[in-house]
């Protein structure tokens, strides 16, 4: 039992903020029931999204709603608030919430009282002060973000079909990717490949009428699977025609034309940024220990140093590696550590409550995989190196294996299995950016973008 009743506020519904309170409802099954323990989860979407899924549902492979888990099914002894924490007061144990309904209450921010918190607000795109960047680029952090792509990029080879102009036909057949870790690289070896296959639809678009570009600032793409598959995946793309450029920046986008930092420049109506993450805004609107680039400072244990009562993990969180042979070394931002410290914390804050010792957090190096297209990809798992199909297959294998919910596991098996059967839908359902155009003329109204502010270039 738990010394005292314990209000649990959970700051962010992603990797850590679910899967803590998942494990929070378990091992505080009868505390929940009893009303001696009570877990409130705060998130801006009221799902959790599996962002290693993004391309596949870019490219069409599964359902945008199979990439996505309802909180309010998978928590349902938890208290979820579709909202945003906006500041924090650990020494009062307060936290600002604004809500859907805020605004239109018109009473501002309220006031949400707790005595344990968990910080796992998560990450926001690292952008850069490039110009033309927040006209003309899109990130690919969100379900809404790959769907977008999907369809804008579609729809850039209807423009070329149609188009009697080759420089419009040129900057719309150009895709510049920046960034060369996971979601620039996997991103684009997707949606790269869903465009090869829907080009054979199009009379006058051949594949190698299209130019893919990947920038990436560093020596090398993809460092998690190691420098040696790097190299293979730099070669795996040139084969396919595909650009990628090392060594090199984004200057400017402005104008729709890509300015690289190398002299080349690209008329380009798609722009897709994914050069890194940084932790979320709110860390800065709190009374907690903050580390020089912006993350909680934490503890092995997962709690926050210099205060008790407050834990974090995930992207938000520097925790140290106590496995790492040098000192001072903290656990990379990803999935696979938010994964595994959210089931660490949520026993810890269960100790915590009942007076039990702490866990530390350690963990042992599996390995990495990473798709490039249907039936290609690149792994590093356990010290072997897989390249192509069989790598493919572990990136299938694994994903599903750690997707929450046998429901999504099973409804991506079957999507995945009926895939295999039948030809790639190559549609574009451009309406779902507006849903309401259509109607809003019919009606007299204005279209809700006028084609030249159109961030996404579409037309």
């Amino acid at each position: 039992m738990v010394k005292e009743r314990a209000r649990i506020l959970v700051v962010g519904g992603g990797y850590v903020g679910m899967y803590t309170a998942l494990r929070l409802q378990r091992k505080l099954k009868r505390e929940l029931q009893r009303g001696e323990a009570e877990v409130t989860v705060v998130t801006p979407d009221p799902y959790m999204t599996y962002q290693p899924f993004l391309p596949e549902a870019a490219a069409g492979s599964i359902s945008p709603r199979h990439v996505v888990v309802p909180l309010r099914r998978v928590l349902d002894q938890c208290r979820v608030i579709v909202g945003e924490v906006t500041s924090i007061d650990h020494a009062k144990r307060t936290a600002a919430l604004t809500t859907l309904a805020t605004d239109e209450e018109g009473t501002g921010a309220q006031q949400l009282s707790y005595d344990e918190l968990v910080l796992a607000p998560g990450s926001v795109s690292r952008t850069l002060p490039v110009p033309g960047l927040a006209e003309h680029a899109i990130g690919f952090k969100t379900v809404e973000e790959a769907i977008g792509l999907r369809n804008h990029v579609i729809e850039q080879m209807d423009i070329a079909s149609s188009t009697r102009d080759p420089a419009v036909r040129d900057a719309a057949l150009t895709f510049v990717f920046v960034g060369g870790g996971y979601a620039g690289v996997e991103a684009l070896g997707e949606l790269e490949d869903m465009a090869r296959y829907t080009a054979r639809y199009y009379h006058n678009i051949r594949p190698e009428d299209m130019k893919w570009i990947l920038v990436e600032a560093s020596d090398r793409i993809l460092p998690e699977v190691g420098e040696e598959m790097g190299r293979y995946t730099v070669t795996e793309l040139r084969r396919r025609n595909i650009d990628v450029r090392l060594h090199t920046r984004l200057e400017s986008c402005a104008d729709r034309v890509a300015v690289l930092s190398d002299g080349a420049r690209f008329p380009a109506r798609t722009v897709v940024w994914t050069a890194g993450v940084k932790p979320h805004p709110v860390l800065a609107a709190t009374d907690l220990a903050l580390n020089e680039r912006g993350r909680l400072k934490c503890t092995a244990q997962l709690t926050i140093e210099g205060t008790t009562h407050a834990w974090a993990a995930g992207d938000a969180a520097a925790v140290p590696d106590v496995t790492a042979q040098e000192p001072g070394k903290e656990t990379a931002p990803n999935a696979q550590h938010a994964l595994r410290q959210a089931k660490v914390l949520g026993d810890n804050i269960a100790h915590s409550l009942r007076g039990e010792p702490l866990r530390t957090y350690s963990h042992k190096y599996v390995g990495s995989v990473a798709s490039l297209g249907l039936h290609k990809g690149v792994a590093h798992v356990y010290g072997r190196k897989l390249k192509g199909y069989p790598a493919w297959f572990m990136h299938r294998v694994y994903h599903l294996s750690r997707v929450p919910t046998f429901n999504r596991k099973a409804r991506v098996l079957a999507e995945w299995t009926l895939s295999g059967l039948f030809k790639r839908e190559i549609v574009s359902l451009g309406s779902l950016e507006h849903p309401r155009a259509e109607f809003e003329l019919a009606a007299g109204g204005k279209p809700p973008q006028d084609t030249p502010n159109d961030p996404k270039g579409s037309s």
